[in-house]
């Protein structure tokens, strides 16, 4: 049992390491500490115009300050 948990809980830890913001769905974004329903459908909107190469781009998304990016780096160790 310990085994299944430990397994599921580092892939848990593995895809929020992994998020790529240019692909991610909706739902994935708001699973993301600090990313809820509005934000998500912002990078969304923002990513069909303009590449995102790091979570630093999004500063440039309405909403999204430097406070609220380094939680979201903080919490996908990027």
């Amino acid at each position: 049992m310990k085994k299944i948990f430990l397994g599921l809980l580092l892939s848990f830890v593995m895809l929020f390491a992994a998020i790529d913001f240019n692909k991610a769905s909706k739902q994935e974004l708001m699973n993301i500490k600090g990313i809820g329903e509005k934000k998500a459908q912002s990078i969304i909107d923002y990513r069909k115009k303009n590449k995102i190469n790091s979570v630093d781009d999004l500063q440039k998304i309405k909403g999204f300050g430097e406070k609220l990016v380094n939680k979201i780096k903080k919490s996908t160790k990027s």
